[in-house]
């Protein structure tokens, strides 16, 4: 920890940050009023929203130089954990990686985080779970993460939270791009290119990304390509559309357990795509959306594995003022998801079919707002949702703000979380139809203070979940059981600064206690970030501690704890260009986020950043 603090004292040192008194500028402020969509809909300032709320910007994005959206919200949101297992790329199957927990809800795969592009679902329609290589940062403005059930807008899969990705849009009038190529350790290449266009109404945005690398370890190769393409029409001041479409192709090797004697894994060919059309309008009392979504994809595995699956609907919602004070958002969702699963090499070359069948979810909301005065804000909903094999269920959240000055917010919600089963748990491998939807309890309560004419802001918030009824795999024949109990309780906290108009600090801190250890959870999670701006040159450097990491996906617990050091310099040649280099994991720790898949140690990479 010694060195850690060594290099982040350099970095603020280099303003005077350590000289008696600190100095806080007061112009840039940080944005304490933030405005939010994914926590009602509508937009809200981010304190008038009971739950938990984490905003990572496009700042914040731009600054990393990843490619992969993922790993940025590793530890920038309190609470949020992503495993790895490698210099890029997650995989699936077997040996996979990108495994999201929040607040320990999450599961192996994914399926109690829901992942969300615009506000409508992202998951691959059989299994249920996200596909987390084919979130890019290029196409993104702006990342908003609720921490804790929001199963009331959003339905099944938001039982442990929500990552609603809010894609880039062409605002300025005329014709500008980006273009990005980069090179490191381990024959890791990486470019990306986008332009945008607007003029009067319309507007275009058009991206492509590929990444490869030969990895750290053999056969632990990987290469994406994908391309995104978004198209703006203001059919008038109070109507508006939007169309985009997403296409990802990847391929991945697993390399297997790093133990003796230990074989490769399976090699995936992956195909996913979406496209979505949605039509917005905005009134002065009335404001709402309708939107068509349709997700695809294929998965090919060299065991034989082979699937074709999808997951479409319809997204439909309206808020309006009814009286002073008073917001009232009526909503309604249509989802049809799953496909066919099969085996092309079983029974003798002759093929065995999992699963060939859809799930239909119909769910129905009412969600309010009422301000009591000037500072005290209810919410209140009840969502009904129907599943084509289970049945139906009723989802309640309740919930206050309260603004004690325009510094202080004291907040609180009491919501409850569901998973539907996915297609996977009630037709394929130990399957059981009688499952039931998973359910959770979540009590928490927060308060968000600002200091120093805001250039400061921190947010403190608790927390407690529980659940017993998740679904497990028993071993029997009927494997998957609702046998399963959760109980977490915990403290989130995060820190903003901006000591000056150079320096920017960043902190976050996640403490779990669980009943029982939860995989892809860290009891402990330290996040601390730097960055200080010199004329042309930028400096970053930021440090990760985890500690209680249960790292094994099995029924085995296995407890990991390590401390990572990355740090980045860029220098922008002219106005256009800018050129950087970057390390990760400068302290070469010895570790591993998934057991027996050792991350590399020192890796390196520069880059050449162009914007026209």
């Amino acid at each position: 920890m010694r060195i850690f603090t060594f290099i982040f004292l350099i970095i603020l040192s280099a303003h005077g940050i350590g000289r008696a008194q600190m100095h806080f500028a007061t112009n840039d402020t940080i944005t304490i009023n933030e405005v939010v969509v994914t926590g009602t809909q509508v937009q809200v300032n981010r304190n008038n929203v009971p739950m938990s709320v984490s905003v990572v910007n496009r700042t914040q994005i731009q600054e990393s130089d990843e490619s992969a959206l993922l790993p940025i919200l590793n530890g920038r949101v309190p609470g949020l954990f992503v495993t790895e297992r490698g210099v890029t790329g997650f995989g699936v199957a077997a040996g996979s990686a990108g495994q999201i927990s929040i607040r320990g809800i999450g599961g192996s795969p994914t399926t109690g985080v829901l992942m969300l592009i615009d506000g409508h679902p992202q998951f691959m329609g059989i299994m249920g779970h996200p596909l987390p290589d084919s979130y890019v940062a290029s196409d993104v403005e702006r990342v908003e993460v609720i921490r804790g059930p929001a199963s009331i807008l959003y339905g099944s899969n938001a039982m442990g939270g929500v990552i609603n990705i809010i894609t880039k849009k062409q605002d300025a009038d005329g014709f500008n791009g980006n273009a990005r190529i980069s090179y490191g350790s381990y024959n890791t290449q990486k470019y990306m290119g986008s332009v945008g266009y607007k003029k009067d109404k319309f507007s275009v945005f058009i991206s492509a990304n590929h990444d490869q690398t030969d990895g750290h370890r053999p056969n632990s190769d990987f290469k994406i390509t994908n391309g995104y393409l978004k198209l703006g029409y203001e059919i008038s001041k109070h109507f508006d559309a939007a169309a985009d479409f997403s296409v990802a192709a990847f391929d991945a090797s697993d390399p297997g357990p790093d133990t003796l004697n230990a074989t490769p894994g399976q090699t995936i060919d992956i195909l996913r795509g979406y496209g979505s059309f949605s039509l917005r309008n905005n009134f002065d009392k009335a404001s709402g959306a309708v939107k068509f979504f349709y997700n695809f994809g294929e998965h090919k595995i060299t065991d034989g594995f082979h699937s074709n699956d999808h997951n479409y609907g319809l997204n439909l919602y309206e808020s309006f003022e009814l009286f002073e004070g008073n917001n009232l958002t009526a909503g309604m969702d249509l989802m049809n998801y799953g496909g066919k699963a099969e085996n092309k090499f079983a029974m003798g070359g002759k093929g065995l079919t999992f699963a060939d069948t859809t799930i239909t979810e119909v769910g129905a909301y009412l969600f309010t707002q009422q301000s009591i005065g000037e500072k005290l804000i209810i919410n209140a909903g009840i969502r009904y949702h129907n599943h084509s094999e289970y049945g139906s269920v009723w989802i309640p959240s309740v919930g206050f703000s309260n603004s004690f000055s325009p510094s202080t917010t004291w907040k609180g919600t009491i919501s409850k979380g569901f998973r539907s089963p996915t297609m996977r748990e009630l037709f394929m491998w130990g399957p059981n139809p009688n499952l039931n939807p998973e359910t959770i309890w979540n009590y928490e309560t927060g308060i968000i203070q600002a200091f120093f004419d805001r250039r400061m802001q921190i947010e403190l918030t608790a927390f407690l979940v529980k659940g017993d009824n998740l679904i497990v795999n028993t071993g029997q024949p009927n494997g998957f059981q609702n046998t399963g109990e959760v109980s977490n309780k915990g403290i989130e906290f995060s820190l903003d600064a901006s000591p000056t108009k150079q320096l920017t600090v960043n902190a976050t801190y996640s403490y779990t206690n669980m009943k029982n250890p939860v995989y892809a959870t860290p009891e402990h999670h330290l996040f601390l970030n730097a960055s200080y701006r010199i004329k042309k040159l930028l400096l970053v450097a930021n440090m990760q501690h985890v500690s209680g990491l249960d790292n094994d996906p099995t029924a085995v617990t296995n407890l990991e704890s390590y401390s990572l050091l990355n740090a980045k310099a860029s220098y922008n040649l002219t106005r256009n260009v800018k050129l950087y280099v970057s390390g990760e994991n400068l302290l070469s720790t010895n570790y591993a986020v998934n057991r027996y898949y050792t991350m590399p140690e020192i890796t390196v990479f520069g880059g050449l950043n162009l914007t026209f």
